[in-house]
């Protein structure tokens, strides 16, 4: 049984379990946080490998997101932005189109227009999916949610214009059969037309550490849990650790493991991390493939263009994501350094590989109808955290980390919580 103790003890330090803990500090609720790793961040890492930042993974921040600009200095992590547009390798040239965003990037409106991809009926049909998203509450609560697929077919929404938006939401979402939650998709697409989309100077890491270094209690790094149970923690080392309440914010297989509860089906996806002495291109957009015949490259970016910190001074950063499905193997090395090549028009095969980054789950799946809050609670004086309890995204994660500790603030009157979070995207 759960102890009285108004105490509360969080394992895991991702984003979900260091907003939980910011979340009870503020109210003055005594809590532990306990992580198994040598660091703060969960998946949201980064590794100096021989100069070069690597994230584990290509992960950007959302500078829009509700939790974001709540919780977090974005002028302290120094952001650095990518250009509000795609570069598109199309079959018509070999090289890139661009598609950007005129009221952020007026001076690609020229080269947007060029592009020919903004016929008058396909922008009216684009127009006419994302206006839902102009109103975030009620896109959330829809009783009528369908696939994206078929609310863009809905709307008309087909040609060239189509298969751009599809190619760059196949790296946002890790799907390319347009399953996701229609819902779930313009939450997203409303916080890429009002925020910036970029990565901290130093790495995504910065994130989780800024967080982390907000806690008058220190994480309890290299402490791996071995056991939970409602009100108690035994650690690998062998300490029980009680409490009134245990948060167990981790990935969600290690949440199932320590829990009992059903992790829900997730997505993968592998990032090539290649390092070149000259960048194939002098622009920040990330590139997607348009063609009617394309490889498996999902998205691509010369990272040290947008923030240069992430290469040593002389070199180059180029990611290049591949969408790892559940049960088969990731695109191999070879096949990946040459659409890469053909999406840049170089030849990629004398690239160095830095690393390779196979993340099997990456995010939760996302199905129509949304389910955008998930119960937390799995016995008394035990629940869950994580952004596949809430929105598979930064903004999911601290949400559902605020929502696990705001229960508990509630049941022993602690006082001095934050606001709200507003939509979950």
């Amino acid at each position: 049984m759960p102890t009285t103790s108004r105490d509360v003890v969080i394992v895991g330090a991702g984003l979900a379990g260091l907003t939980a803990a910011l979340t009870l500090q503020e109210a003055g609720v005594p809590v532990r946080v306990l992580e198994a790793s040598d660091a703060v961040g969960g998946r949201v890492r980064t590794d100096l490998v021989d100069g070069f930042l690597l994230d584990r993974g290509f992960q950007v921040l959302q500078t829009a997101y509700p939790m974001v600009k709540e919780l977090v200095d974005v002028d302290a992590l120094d952001v650095q932005p990518f250009t509000a547009g795609l570069a598109i390798r199309s079959d018509r040239t070999t090289e890139h189109l661009v598609v950007a965003d005129p009221r952020r990037e007026p001076q690609l409106l020229p080269a947007t227009l060029r592009s020919g991809k903004l016929h008058p009926s396909s922008v009216s049909a684009l127009t006419r999916w994302l206006a839902p998203a102009l109103r975030p509450e009620t896109v959330l609560n829809s009783a009528e949610d369908l696939t994206r697929r078929e609310a863009m077919d809905q709307a008309g929404l087909v040609g060239p214009l189509r298969r751009i938006v599809d190619a760059f939401l196949e790296g946002v979402l890790l799907e390319d059969d347009g399953s996701t939650s229609n819902a779930f998709t313009l939450l997203l697409m409303r916080s890429f037309a009002v925020g910036r989309l970029g990565v901290p100077a130093g790495g995504m890491q910065q994130l989780p550490e800024q967080l982390a270094a907000r806690l008058t209690q220190p994480v309890e790094l290299g402490t791996p849990v071995a056991e939970v149970a409602p009100g108690r923690v035994r650690t690998a080392g062998g300490e029980s650790v009680e409490a009134g309440l245990v948060i167990v914010a981790t990935d969600p297989q290690s949440t199932e493991a320590l829990t009992g509860r059903p992790s829900p089906a997730g997505k993968g996806v592998t990032t090539h991390w290649f390092a070149v002495d000259e960048a194939p291109a002098d622009h920040k957009m990330i590139v997607v493939d348009q063609r009617h015949v394309h490889g498996p490259v999902v998205n691509t970016a010369v990272m040290s263009n947008a923030a240069p910190g992430y290469a040593p001074t002389g070199r180059h950063l180029v990611q290049a994501s591949t969408l790892l499905r559940r049960g088969e193997q990731p695109v191999s090395d070879d096949v990946v350094r040459t659409h890469v090549g053909e999406l840049w028009g170089v030849d990629a095969s004398g690239w160095e590989l830095v690393r390779r980054d196979d993340v099997t789950y990456a995010l939760p799946e996302q199905p129509a109808p949304l389910v955008d809050r998930e119960a937390l609670l799995v016995d008394e004086g035990l629940i869950v955290a994580g952004d596949h309890t809430d929105t598979g995204s930064i903004q999911g994660a601290m949400v559902s980390g605020r929502r696990a500790a705001e229960g508990w603030i509630h049941r022993v009157g602690a006082t001095g919580t934050g606001s709200g979070a507003g939509a979950s995207a």
